[in-house]
């Protein structure tokens, strides 16, 4: 667990010190319908080349998904996903220094992801939909990332203050990968932003990330182009909401977010150098990126 002190997150044989600067995870999205991308990338060699691309652009982490989680997305089935995401990760693992992580909410599909060269799992059921996730994560030390989501009605009650809901759910993710097997230096928790909330609350969520770390883990957000940025701004279109996804992950990362999700990582990462500098979060020179063991 997060401690005053810097500590890692481990995800198989990569280390994330976590304390220091604020990581960037690039979006790519192998799907026909995703809110801000879909179909832009969904040949293998399209998503190849964009892979590269964001890693060039600063990205610490590679997040990789087959299956779209916008309001009314297309459920695909397993074998589908499994057709869209494993060449990909098969595919570029030789050649990439930094952690792919596979987003999946299919055991099935995370094993396989897992196999191919995936490190991360990133789960936006926070194992509520697949609690056999866990048991991939515990056998192969891949890092697990648990999110809150707000669209599952069996497991989230509306109290009205949405970072406690936050929190009650994703102790009960946490408690699962637990009691599974899952180490404490495996588990990231992300609040969920947007998911299945109105915009004020999506603002309630970035502005608790400091009461959510409270829960000992390190802290992803994804607001990457989201609806409530464009409500605040007057931007419906949603590749033009890039700026606004610039200023919230910088904030973010100021109280206290580790990783940010985003699909413009060069824009992000630059805010993010500068506002962690302005944070004494890291010193002006100071370089930490991911080490292989």
């Amino acid at each position: 667990m997060i401690s005053g002190e810097m500590c890692e997150y481990r995800a198989r044989n990569f280390r994330l010190p976590i304390g220091g600067k604020t990581y960037v995870m690039g979006i790519l999205n192998v799907t026909p319908d995703s809110f801000s991308d879909g179909g832009r990338f969904f040949s293998h060699e399209d998503a190849r080349r964009h892979a590269y691309q964001l890693i060039s652009e600063g990205a610490d982490i590679l997040d990789i998904g087959g299956e779209s989680t916008r309001p009314g997305h297309v459920t695909v089935s397993e074998q589908e996903e499994k057709d869209r995401v494993i060449p990909i990760i098969r595919t570029l693992f030789p050649d990439v220094n930094i952690p792919i992580s596979v987003d999946t909410s299919k055991s099935g599909v995370a094993a396989e992801a897992v196999e191919a060269g995936a490190s991360i799992i990133n789960d936006v059921w926070g194992l509520t939909k697949d609690p056999m996730i866990a048991s991939v994560a515990r056998d192969s030390g891949a890092g697990l990332v648990l999110m809150f989501n707000a669209t599952d009605p069996d497991h989230y009650r509306n109290s009205g203050n949405i970072v406690e809901d936050a929190i009650a759910f994703l102790s009960e993710s946490v408690n699962t990968a637990l009691r599974s097997g899952v180490r404490d230096d495996q588990i990231m928790l992300d609040p969920g932003i947007g998911f299945g909330m109105d915009h004020r609350r999506s603002f309630d969520l970035v502005r608790g990330i400091g009461k959510i770390k409270d829960l000992g883990f390190p802290v992803l957000i994804g607001p990457s182009r989201k609806r409530f940025i464009g409500a605040a701004l007057g931007i419906s279109e949603a590749s033009q909401r890039d700026g606004g996804t610039a200023v919230i992950c910088s904030l973010a990362g100021y109280v206290g977010a580790n990783v940010v999700r985003v699909h413009d990582v060069r824009g992000v990462s630059q805010a993010l150098i500068l506002s962690d500098i302005i944070s004494g979060k890291v010193d002006y020179k100071e370089d930490l990126s991911w080490q292989r063991n």
